[in-house]
């Protein structure tokens, strides 16, 4: 039954993916006024809401700090706030490292944090990184604090506050008001940023309104004008099941609309296009992250500042039908009931809010369901938030895999072994838990032997939420196979976006023209986001090779994707992923300038050095590559990647000791990158220095025990030097993850062992 509701949840995101009404010359924003002269109880209640109070003018009525001549000390700076004229001020480092004076133009966000923003002449504004703590004294609040204590960041670096990470206009202005429009000029690096309100008012989630207004007004019929109903809820009831104590949705969803309303703001990912509109889907515009390592554990459960989305879609919950509004007032943002009541909606108390369910005293913080379910981690130094995956504790996974648990998370004088027992003695030998793909991304992120087969399953899994399925064909780009092609390819025809874009992902290691007849088709593909990753995947396919409706499709394709970057011309990144296109493409002199602008917004953005050096290289001027390199290190000296890219420049350039000296460094920078060790093990050999060649490439199987390239150059250099035994054992090892071997090792086992 699982699999089959999952089905008809994946249809409702996919519904969402057609044309959405409002777009640009439809109906206009009319402003929340004009929402609450009939909608007064909705608007009574979003009034002094996190969204009402998201962003503000800088007055005495929205200023929660202490701006009588309170000081902060960071490193060895020393800010004061004070107020003159009426007026808010900050005499704090600047972006020359020069103390001076700044005004505070707007307030964001209140509570337990505000933050204050800074505008400047080009248009951007800059979030000060020394926060004001609103909650009460007694729960240590009432204080300014630095959102990142333990950096002692100075002036120059992107996350200072006057950094490009600290720029409102693309970090975190869309999120906190209504309609809001970037307008970057690239060429001027300004900004004409606009909203239609200040703050998170009606029709963010509700679209424009004027055709609404029209309807209530009688001057038009028909439908209401809205440009989306959230109708998810209506008719629906949640009969309990006396057998497991849990409620059961009358009828299934068939609509994900307000996930994916929510999810624009409550997902962490990259914009793409605009306007977004209610009732698109969120990849029209945005590209949600996957369960990355570093951003998720392996088991998904949050490690950076990732929202609710992702977690929300790995839940059993989400499978069920349950949605945002079954637990959060849409309007008020707080629950629909205190406590465990919320829960309690849906799950017998009699048999969940029992001692003999969560073993903890009644009354107690252990008791509580969110204790347990719903672990916190607190962000931005003093914002707890709650994991929206409803995992059951699986201490056995800690013990396993390293993850965490909710059980060591309170008992931190114990450890997961201790938990995981006590969890045995209550529950049993049997462990339950929706999540089942911790195996998987572990061994996937320790690139063990198994871990190609473990994700080729989950790829193909029809229980396992899409979210996870996505996340292992994207993983599976690391470890190309057959199983792997063969995962992907009914995945590209998936009713949810994101797994298509993601089958896209795993489909990278292969010639563009061998993948062409399965995923060529989804250049025309509804949704947005997965468009320009077909865009990105077939960019430089021979135009001889399409005839002339595919060449049209393509580069139809590849404008959507030029667009999407140009969306973000502020960002270094976006600059370089338009640079890299260009670099495939042969235009060399577009490649050049998106890299160099990619260097102007942010001198230590590491990539812009490495392909621009790519760049040279193709055009014969490695001579400029190694200078721009070198200068690079100046900047950033134990940059792996920059060692490596300056060895292989060096390798060009016929600098044989200078080349080994760089991509050493790189290797030992860097031990997870098992590139980085194969490149250098290969140089090492080429130099006449096999035993140290096949030692840097035993370590680095260790490190990479399924590593292609370490298995390959062992086996290969072994033979080269005569060594077999060694060279066959080697190859089977290949063999057992890479069918491709076979030829190898037949040739091995065929040729005379010399005595």
């Amino acid at each position: 039954m699982r699999a089959i509701t999952a089905v008809l949840l994946l249809a409702a995101i996919a519904m969402a993916a057609g044309p959405a009404q409002g777009g640009e010359g439809g109906p206009a924003f009319v402003g929340s006024a004009a929402c609450g002269a009939c909608h007064q109880d909705e608007m009574a209640a979003w009034r002094n809401s996190h969204h009402d109070l998201a962003m503000a003018e800088a007055t005495e009525q929205s200023v929660l700090g202490d701006f009588d001549g309170a000081t902060f000390t960071y490193g060895d700076v020393t800010s004061r706030f004070f107020k003159r004229d009426g007026k808010f001020f900050v005499h704090t480092d600047g972006a020359d490292g020069k103390l001076a004076d700044f005004q505070i133009r707007y307030t964001f966000g209140f509570y337990p944090l505000q933050q204050y923003l800074i505008a400047f002449p080009d248009g951007r504004m800059q979030a000060l990184g020394i926060a004001w703590d609103s909650r009460p004294k007694d729960k240590g609040g009432q204080r300014w604090f630095h959102l990142y204590p333990d950096q002692k960041l100075k002036a120059g670096e992107p996350v200072h506050w006057t950094g490009i990470d600290q720029t409102w206009n693309f970090e975190c202005a869309e999120c906190h008001s209504t309609e809001l429009r970037k307008n970057y000029d690239a060429a001027k690096d300004t900004y004409a940023t606009t909203w239609a309100e200040i703050d998170v008012a009606c029709e963010a989630c509700h679209g424009p309104g004027s055709a609404h207004v029209a309807w209530a007004k009688g001057e038009r019929s028909g439908p209401n004008g809205l440009t989306v109903q959230f109708d998810e809820r209506n008719g629906v009831n949640w009969p309990l099941d006396p057998v497991t104590g849990t409620a059961k949705r009358s009828h299934p969803r068939i609509s994900a609309k307000e996930l994916e309303t929510c999810g624009v703001c409550h997902a962490r990912g990259t914009k793409i296009a605009e306007p977004w509109r209610p009732g698109q889907a969120l990849l029209q515009t945005h590209v949600p992250t996957l369960l990355y390592s570093g951003l998720f554990e392996a088991d998904g459960k949050s490690l950076d500042e990732v929202y609710n989305y992702a977690p929300f879609r790995q839940s059993k919950m989400f499978v069920a039908g349950v949605s945002c509004s079954d637990c959060h007032d849409p309007h008020s943002l707080k629950l629909r009931a205190e406590g465990d009541g919320v829960c309690l909606q849906c799950h017998d108390g009699a048999k969940f809010a029992a001692v003999s369910h969560h073993h903890h005293a009644e009354g107690s913080a252990g008791s509580r369901c969110v204790s347990c379910h719903m672990p916190v981690k607190t962000y931005m130094e003093v914002d707890p938030r709650h994991d929206h995956a409803f995992r059951i504790p699986r201490p056995d996974e800690s013990v396993r895999f390293g993850t965490s648990n909710a059980c060591t998370d309170c008992h931190a004088d114990k450890d997961a072994a201790w938990a995981a027992a006590a969890i045995e003695r209550w529950f049993g030998p049997h462990r339950k838990g929706f999540q089942t793909w911790t195996g998987t991304f572990a061994a996937a992120r320790t690139g063990k032997p198994e871990a190609a087969a473990l994700l080729a399953h989950l790829a193909r899994s029809t229980d396992a939420p899409s979210i996870a399925r996505a996340t292992a064909l994207d993983s599976l780009a690391e470890f190309p196979s057959r199983d792997a092609v063969a995962a992907a390819q009914p995945a590209l025809a998936d009713i949810d976006p994101l797994v298509r874009l993601a089958a896209l992902r795993a489909l990278r290691p292969y010639p563009a023209q061998s993948t062409w007849p399965i995923a060529g088709r989804l250049l025309d593909d509804p949704v947005l986001a997965v468009r320009i990753e077909a865009a990105s995947l077939f960019a430089d396919i021979p135009r001889e090779r399409l005839s002339p409706q595919e060449g049209n499709r393509l580069a139809r394709a590849i404008d959507d994707y030029v667009t999407a970057q140009r969306l973000n011309a502020d960002r270094p990144e976006h600059r370089v992923n338009l640079g890299a296109l260009y670099l495939r493409l042969g235009r060399y002199a577009q490649a050049e300038a998106e890299f160099l602008a990619a260097r102007h917004l942010n001198a230590s953005f590491v990539p812009a050095d490495v392909l621009l050096s790519e760049l040279f290289a193709r055009t014969g001027r490695d001579g400029e590559g190694e200078r721009a390199l070198k200068a690079a290190l100046t900047r950033n000296p134990d940059n792996a990647e920059l060692h490596h890219a300056l060895g292989l420049n060096l390798v060009r350039q016929r600098r044989g000791g200078e080349a080994l000296a760089e991509l050493g460094r790189a290797a030992a920078l860097d031990p997870a990158n098992a590139r980085y060790a194969y490149v250098y093990a290969v140089a090492l050999n080429s130099a006449g220095r096999t035993d140290e060649a096949l030692a840097a490439l035993e370590a680095s199987h260790a490190r990479h025990p399924s590593d292609r390239d370490t298995l390959l150059a062992l086996a290969t250099i072994n033979r080269d030097a005569a060594r077999h035994e060694a060279a066959l054992r080697w190859a089977e090892r290949l063999l057992a993850i890479d069918p491709s071997a076979q030829p190898l090792v037949d040739q091995l086992r065929q040729t005379p062992v010399r005595r």
